[in-house]
């Protein structure tokens, strides 16, 4: 009787979180499309510092800072850096600060990929976990409001990454539920699979290619565009599998609980953290986007 109660109360725990997930979605998502389309660049901007700062929040908890003041003042450090990186963002600041943040997440996969090896989770002081907070959630933001401030194209390519980057996650979920077996990086995120990379990249190309097609590029830049997405949603897995190393060295589940049925902020923005600068880079290097 008891293990038919326990049995039953699983099914009803899975729908209560899948109806809290679909019910923050329905929310969230109309907000970001309304501020991507209809705010300007600013407001734009200033909506994206409120999510960066409760991101920021949780990832100096997960650092290893456990007191308000603490937390409090990485969150202003990272708020006068956005400040700083808006006002200078039509300069070669920007080019410089995206060139760091790619640096940063090639060396992230080469992290991912010794910590596998070496089956060890460590990353130094909590000094250090902080600063690759900084190196993540700055070059992101200011990715996305460059994006955004594109006289040609305005939000329509914020609105594809977003939209890119949460079918990469579902088709990675969803095949390697189906047909995973190879584990990607088991002591990091023993749920992740080759399988699912798989997944999310044939999505990524079906997805670039149909925008690509939508907007009117020919056949050299339609290959060239989703090259850029392919290695976008890769990066994008670096972003995740680095936060679930930083929550496994915490022992924590989520990065907070914010969002009902979807854990903190970092939880939902992790891939994006990777996914934006990569994504502006490969516009900039390939198809002359405008700075």
């Amino acid at each position: 009787m008891l293990t038919a109660n326990v049995a039953s109360a699983v099914p009803l725990n899975r729908w209560k979180v899948l109806k809290q997930r679909l019910l923050t979605a329905a929310i969230l998502i109309p907000v970001i499309i309304l501020a991507t389309f209809y705010f300007k660049t600013f407001y734009f901007a200033a909506l994206l510092a409120v999510f960066i700062s409760l991101g920021a929040w949780e990832w100096a908890g997960l650092s290893g800072y456990q007191y308000t003041a603490s937390k409090v003042l990485f969150v202003l450090l990272v708020l006068t850096l956005l400040a700083i990186s808006f006002i200078f963002r039509e300069t070669s600041l920007s080019t410089w600060l995206i060139s760091l943040a790619l640096f940063w997440w090639l060396l992230a996969a080469l992290v991912v990929i010794v910590q596998q090896r070496r089956r060890t989770l460590n990353l130094g002081s909590r000094y250090l976990k902080a600063v690759i907070g900084l190196f993540s959630l700055v070059p992101a933001w200011l990715s996305l409001v460059i994006l955004h401030d594109n006289s040609l194209h305005g939000g329509l390519y914020v609105i594809f990454l977003l939209t890119l980057i949460w079918l990469a996650d579902s088709a990675a979920y969803f095949s390697g539920h189906r047909w995973g077996k190879t584990r990607l990086a088991s002591v990091i995120s023993p749920g992740k699979t080759w399988e699912g990379v798989l997944g999310a990249i044939l999505v990524s190309i079906l997805a670039s290619a149909i925008f690509a097609l939508a907007t009117g590029m020919q056949a050299p830049d339609i290959i060239i565009f989703s090259l850029i997405c392919s290695i976008t949603v890769m990066g994008s897995i670096v972003g995740d599998l680095i936060e679930s190393l930083v929550k496994r060295l915490g022992n924590v589940k989520d990065s907070g609980s914010i969002f009902p049925g979807h854990g903190g902020v970092m939880d939902r923005i992790d891939s994006l953290l990777a996914a934006a600068p990569i994504f502006l880079a490969g516009l900039w290097l390939t198809q002359g986007f405008e700075r």
